[in-house]
């Protein structure tokens, strides 16, 4: 059996795109199974509806204030709190505030390629 390397992984050693309206992310694990994003939102942002077709989203909010509307419900996550979105649900982030917002985004399994705008 081949040993695992492991590797402590943070913004400054990971795959880094831009997304939306000066969105920011970080693939921190990055499979077939499981992703793990770290995101930035600046302030008064949103992106797009949409739904993922096999994909679950957990989005655990780091600093800041999202608003996240799942099946026309709005919902307030705050920091140390997430909130649990199943496939096929329509979903968007948002940030209402001047502020940056920070998450975690983890995907089981993974988002890439399952996104379908609503």
């Amino acid at each position: 059996m081949e040993k695992e390397i492991l590797k402590i992984v943070d913004t400054t050693n990971t795959e880094h795109y831009t997304w939306g309206n000066n969105c920011d992310g970080w693939h921190l694990v990055k499979s077939e199974s499981l992703s793990v994003i770290k995101e930035t939102m600046p302030g008064l942002s949103t992106e797009q509806l949409h739904y993922h077709n096999t994909a679950q989203q957990f989005f655990y909010i780091l600093a800041g204030e999202a608003t996240i509307e799942i099946n026309g419900m709005t919902y307030k996550v705050t920091p140390g709190k997430g909130i649990l979105i199943k496939p096929g649900v329509k979903h968007l982030v948002s940030n209402k505030s001047t502020l940056d917002l920070e998450f975690l985004v983890i995907s089981e399994p993974k988002s890439q390629g399952d996104r379908v705008t609503a």
